[in-house]
């Protein structure tokens, strides 16, 4: 128990383990992955081949400039699905227009504050569950859609 007006220190021992999460918001829906550590390029396209897939649709994906977004093998992946799916580019600092931008926002404030769990496997596991909640609360994603001040 902590004394009051004590602040409280939370303790991990991750040793420098990183969860790192990428999603693809759509207009009622959003899809996301886990992965431990970065999401470097190979990530990036499997992500991508996984929600084509899924989807069963042309995709049409507006990233930020991240230099992984404008690898070769993003390229290469790109040209391989004949214009299938396809990629715009926000212009150069435009987090505000990047609707993710407000999942992970969301996410931070309201479902992982101040969450303290022994190992990063818990973390993952929490933040999935957390995650899938938002999925099936279309007024939230909505929201995101708001909040950016575009139409989906």
């Amino acid at each position: 128990m902590v004394p009051v007006g004590c602040t409280p220190v939370l303790r991990h021992s991750f040793n420098g383990k990183q969860l790192t999460v990428i999603a693809a918001l759509g207009v009622r829906n959003f899809y996301f992955r886990l992965v431990y550590g970065p999401i470097g390029k190979p990530e990036l396209v499997h992500f991508l081949k996984t929600l084509h897939k899924k989807l069963h649709r042309k995709l049409l994906v507006i990233w930020d400039g991240l230099p992984q977004h404008k690898s070769r093998l993003v390229a290469d992946y790109l040209k391989s699905t004949s214009g299938k799916v396809v990629v715009d580019y926000l212009p150069g600092y435009a987090p505000k227009l990047n609707r993710s931008e407000y999942i992970w926002a969301y996410m931070k404030q309201r479902e992982l504050g101040n969450l303290c769990r022994s190992t990063i496997s818990e973390v993952k596991a929490f933040a999935c569950s957390r995650l899938k909640s938002m999925q099936r609360r279309v007024g939230l994603i909505a929201s995101f859609w708001k909040q950016a001040g575009l139409k989906p």
